[in-house]
């Protein structure tokens, strides 16, 4: 399989996952070329022309041409400058890799993390809080996410991918759109009726069983095991976690228990003011969960052999 021809499959099975419906991100495909045909000349030669293809800035080729044969790939929760010494040593013993993946974004795709953000009014209009709250809220939040990236070096583990000519991908949003999907479809199913329900279906998810070897399984942040899950919303994708103020709006909409990655202590007092039940689901298996799930649609196991590494283990499902 050519680099391109995986990346390009990966974010159609992120489209085709995401919570907003495929209906809206053609809409956002539509908007931002539009966008592009208004530029003057010199904006257009800074444009980020991907994003007329690709709905999701966090997730691009970070480097390579695109014609790269990939017969093998290292994978990461991580990516970074260590990861890709590693990579290299490994293939000074003999050991093949022809692409680094990683599931956080890195160079171009980490600065532009912020505009991901914006899908989440989408999804929270699907559980009932008006369109103009979730905007206005999640329009602030964004601002707040670009200004903490502004310092960041961005290009450094790009630069040390190209140095060594390993060609690299991260794959952040499509990731986050499988888990979610999975998850919430899989508590829309089967309807747990306590908190304590929410946590033993989660254990029977190989990833979470995995996590929890490491002490970073599934717990309840909010609540206890005896009460009433009720209205369940599976908060996992849209870049970081959004406005704090949100959770507010999510109670007054019905919504009993957040199922998440992770939760700041700003927002789990926020929550915690409003009496929403959190059940965290933790960060790092629900990111392997993501990638496997992608990677299950994305690529032939026969044909292409992952090496697993920064947290991520591989596990197939039929």
């Amino acid at each position: 399989m050519k680099l391109s021809e995986l990346y390009k499959k990966a974010i159609s099975t992120g489209i085709d996952n995401d919570p907003r419906g495929r209906v809206a991100v053609i809409k956002e495909l539509e908007l931002a070329k539009k966008k592009y045909e208004d530029l003057k000349p010199r904006e257009k030669e800074t444009f980020d022309s991907e994003t007329l293809i690709n709905p999701y800035s966090d997730s691009r080729i970070l480097f390579g041409s695109g014609d790269e044969d990939i017969t093998s790939i290292m994978v990461g929760i991580d990516i970074d400058v260590g990861e890709i010494l590693l990579a290299e040593t490994l293939r000074g013993k003999n050991t093949a890799i022809d692409l680094l993946v990683s599931h956080h974004p890195g160079g171009r795709a980490f600065g532009n993390l912020f505009s991901v953000i914006y899908m989440q009014a989408d999804i929270l209009r699907r559980f009932g809080v008006p369109i103009n709250i979730a905007e206005s809220l999640m329009e602030g939040r964004a601002k707040e996410i670009e200004r903490r990236l502004m310092p960041a070096n961005h290009a450094r583990s790009v630069d040390a991918a190209r140095l060594l000519k390993l060609p690299f991908m991260c794959l952040h949003t499509p990731a986050d759109n499988m888990v979610a999907n999975y998850l919430q479809n899989l508590v829309d199913d089967q309807k747990p009726y306590r908190l304590e329900d929410i946590i033993e279906l989660l254990r029977d998810i190989p990833e979470y069983m995995n996590a929890e070897k490491y002490n970073a399984g599934p717990k309840i942040l909010l609540g206890s095991d005896t009460r009433t899950a009720g209205k369940i919303f599976v908060d996992m994708t849209g870049g970081t976690e959004g406005a704090r103020d949100i959770i507010k709006s999510l109670s007054q909409s019905g919504v009993n228990t957040i199922v998440g990655m992770h939760m700041s202590e700003e927002h789990r007092k926020e929550a915690e003011r409003h009496h929403i039940n959190v059940v965290i689901a933790g960060h790092i298996a629900s990111d392997t969960l993501g990638l496997n799930l992608l990677f299950d649609r994305v690529i032939d196991d026969g044909k292409i052999s992952v090496l697993e590494c920064s947290g991520f283990k591989r596990v197939l499902r039929n």
